[in-house]
């Protein structure tokens, strides 16, 4: 009788046993359905071949290249706490106009080497159509790399949708900071450079969607943000009021863009730089193909003027 008894107990647990795997694997089951329902709420990357140019095993080549669309994966940081805080460099109280800045400090002997990385939907039909190769300068990121140098990019949401593993390898280095330079590199004021002019009503989502775009990937994030062209208004300046951004022009303008020789570039930054200059580059390859080339010729002549580059944030605080 106490045999029958064990036996039918030993029944009743391995019931009870399965039933709970059931339960477990059916919840497994729902939270893995309500996490890809989440995921799929969050902000979407366009499916753009992530490509990287190669450079022929040069010290800093990027990682290889992939087939296919890449989404970033998120880099948890402890520097880095959510978009908008004030303690991010260039933040400001939202709800006020942001002040727009040229240069810092004159005081000391720190500048700011900034890049810009544009792209606009005309660059991405070049590419995908072979009129261009790249807008992604690596030897300049090589060189930085290489020589430690600091500096700050102003990315486009596009552009880091196209290079997600460069922004990814920007975002590793703890001499570089990003920043914003708007999602699809449009004008913010009518006859900028022949640039396309995003409609009023759009403005401020333009430049928090590129934020959020920018945001996964960690790193020395900023509140720092550049106009396409430079062009701003009062009615500009107002539509980032609600983001809390500094806004970011500079002193001395490289004029890299389209440059057909490498001396132009050479001259225009050496003649104008000084203490506390912020200095207008550009990463963007196809349409600034002699930037890399004027670089080690700028860095040596901002050595020979005791002139050290350092990141935004350090110089517009004064070192």
């Amino acid at each position: 009788m106490l045999a029958k008894i064990l036996r039918m107990s030993l029944v009743a647990v391995t019931a009870a046993a399965l039933a709970g795997t059931l339960v477990l694997v059916v919840t497994v089951i729902r939270d893995g359905t309500t996490s890809a329902t989440s995921a799929d709420s969050a902000p979407r990357f366009d499916p753009v071949e992530a490509t990287v140019p190669a450079t022929g095993g040069a010290t800093g080549s990027p990682p290889p290249a992939t087939s296919g669309p890449v989404s970033p994966t998120p880099s948890p940081d402890p520097r880095t706490s959510r978009p908008g805080s004030v303690d991010r460099p260039g933040a400001t109280r939202p709800g006020s106009r942001p002040q727009v800045v040229d240069h810092g400090p004159r005081s000391g002997n720190l500048v700011a080497l900034t890049f810009d990385a544009d792209m606009t939907d005309a660059m991405l039909g070049n590419l995908r159509n072979g009129r261009a190769r790249s807008y992604a300068n690596l030897r300049i990121v090589e060189l930085l790399e290489r020589q430690e140098i600091p500096a700050t990019f102003f990315l486009t949401g596009k552009w880091v949708e196209r290079y997600p593993e460069l922004t990814r390898r920007l975002a590793g280095n703890p001499r570089f900071e990003l920043a914003n330079h708007t999602y699809g590199h449009h004008a913010f004021t009518r006859n900028c450079h022949g640039l396309p002019t995003l409609p009023a009503a759009r403005l401020t989502e333009d430049v928090a969607r590129t934020f959020r775009v920018i945001e996964p990937y960690g790193g020395r994030q900023t509140r720092y943000f550049r106009f396409p062209g430079l062009c701003h208004d009062a009615a500009a300046l107002d539509a980032l009021a609600p983001l809390g951004v500094t806004v970011v022009d500079g002193d001395v303008i490289s004029g890299d863009p389209f440059a057909k020789s490498w001396r132009p570039i050479v001259k225009a930054v050496l003649s104008t730089v000084r203490p506390g200059s912020v200095v207008v580059l550009h990463v963007t390859e196809e349409n600034a193909a002699m930037t890399d080339e004027a670089l080690p010729h700028i860095l040596a002549g901002l050595r020979d003027r005791g002139l050290r580059p350092a990141v935004l944030s350090e110089v517009l605080a004064g070192g």
